[in-house]
């Protein structure tokens, strides 16, 4: 399978649906996964999140049509899968920084294109991985809100953070986390665990689960990062593995660090 043929399939198959609901389900099939999977695949890749690209797309287009002339505001909305035109006006506004009822030939608008992935590309990064089953895991930790965009950024400066604030009194993390919106596609958390129980922590219960495991020979930030890169980047495009809607791990122990991915 090449995947970045099958993206392509995903992307002509938006822009064809455009003014239809856009059901996840058909888009997962082209790659061959499920639709948490292909969400994961697609933000990754495209380096966009899929709810956002397809929003872009329908608002690049909308202002097209309110810039001919030939349609009423409410038409638009309805069109591209607004609820009402309340609701359009605002997103329109916000992405195109005027009010699409101000629209006419002489406005300045945003064009967002449709992505065309490079299909020649080809991937012959190794990246050696277990596959191991833990039972419930019950920890304990804090945590500080991120986003893809700083999650590089967040997470290892909140690490230094808390190991500061808890060395004595706690001892070691034991755990990262990362955890997501309710799309899926967006970083959302990124939490320092402990695997003991402490009372004014929130506690986090992760059931029994099939985990593929990634072994880093070190608890540097950078190691971590580019492991996460190539596994969502490389790996995860080219292998059969659904993944399950768990957050994704990082266990700290004996200055390793095992990079894990929930499974089915």
């Amino acid at each position: 399978m090449n995947i970045y043929k099958s993206l392509n399939q995903i992307t002509k198959y938006i822009d064809e649906n455009l003014e239809n609901t856009i059901n996840y389900e058909p888009l997962a099939k082209i790659l061959g996964v499920n639709t948490y999977t292909m969400q994961r695949i697609f933000t990754m890749l495209a380096g966009i999140p899929l709810s956002e690209y397809i929003r872009k797309r329908r608002l690049s287009n909308a202002g097209f049509d309110l810039y001919t002339g030939k349609f009423k505001v409410i038409d638009i909305a309805l069109k591209y899968q607004y609820d009402n035109a309340t609701s359009f006006s605002r997103a329109f506004e916000k992405y195109h920084n005027i009010k699409p009822s101000q629209v006419n030939k002489h406005t300045k608008l945003k064009n967002f294109p449709r992505i065309i992935f490079d299909e020649n590309i080809n991937i012959t990064t190794e990246l050696d991985y277990e596959i191991v089953s833990l039972e419930e895991l019950n920890l304990y930790g804090v945590s500080t809100p991120t986003s893809n965009n700083k999650i590089r950024i967040d997470a290892p400066k909140f690490f230094e953070e808390t190991i500061s604030k808890y060395i004595d009194k706690y001892g070691e993390i034991d755990y990262g986390m990362i955890t997501y919106d309710q799309n899926r596609e967006e970083c959302q958390k990124y939490y320092c665990l402990y695997d003991k129980k402490i009372k004014e922590f929130e506690h986090i219960i992760l059931p029994k689960s099939k985990w593929l495991k990634f072994r880093i020979n070190s608890q540097d930030p950078q190691d971590i990062q580019n492991i996460s890169y190539k596994f969502y980047k490389e790996f995860l495009p080219s292998c059969k593995y659904n993944l399950k809607e768990l957050p994704e791990l990082e266990y700290y122990h004996h200055d390793i660090t095992d990079f894990l991915v929930a499974i089915y």
